[in-house]
């Protein structure tokens, strides 16, 4: 299952004969509620909202509303950048940014490969993802790189910075969800 699905829930009703309509209706109205808020949970693009993703170009247009009618607030210079979409208007991506700022980007200036942002202070890439493994490299605040994956919600995420690899805290960077597994 890729990270952007969700698992489609299973009707079964196994109960007594008598009870066995009435635990079924009950079923399928759950299931139905979870599928509706699975959808309420995705964009128009029928992708999860929110999601991290990364800027495409060197430059970057962040505009007051969804469309090229709307003034330029912001301009981002700087590829693969972690950015958040928070909400989808027809080709338009509302995101946000580490600091929190928030604008409008038309969606071919975005792309899905996840990348990170060392944030605070200066973080260490390790060998494995032990806390007292051998340090690979030192990573100052504002440096992107490369989120590879978060095998399962630890605290520990593989990333790589140039040709540098190995693991990095969730903690030091912006770029995931708390727990969330990236494949």
């Amino acid at each position: 299952m890729s990270p952007t699905t969700k698992p489609v829930p299973r009707l079964t009703c196994l109960t007594a004969p008598l009870l066995k309509p009435l635990a079924c209706v009950v079923v399928v109205v759950a299931a139905l509620a979870g599928v509706a808020a699975a959808a309420a949970d995705s964009g128009p693009s029928g992708l999860p909202l929110p999601r991290f993703v990364s800027l495409r170009a060197d430059e970057v247009n962040l505009r007051a509303g969804p469309g090229t009618q709307y003034p330029v607030e912001w301009v981002y210079r700087r590829r693969l950048l972690p950015v958040e979409i928070v909400a989808e208007h027809h080709n338009w991506r509302r995101i946000r940014d580490w600091q929190g700022d928030q604008g409008w980007v038309h969606h071919s200036l975005l792309i899905g490969r996840r990348s990170v942002l060392i944030t605070g202070e200066m973080a260490e890439v390790r060998a494995t993802r032990e806390p007292g493994s051998r340090r690979v490299a030192r990573v100052e605040p504002g440096v992107t790189g490369m989120l590879l994956t978060c095998p399962d919600p630890g605290p520990y995420c593989r990333v790589r910075f140039g040709r540098t690899e190995g693991w990095l805290a969730r903690s030091a960077f912006w770029g995931s969800y708390p727990g969330e597994i990236v494949r």
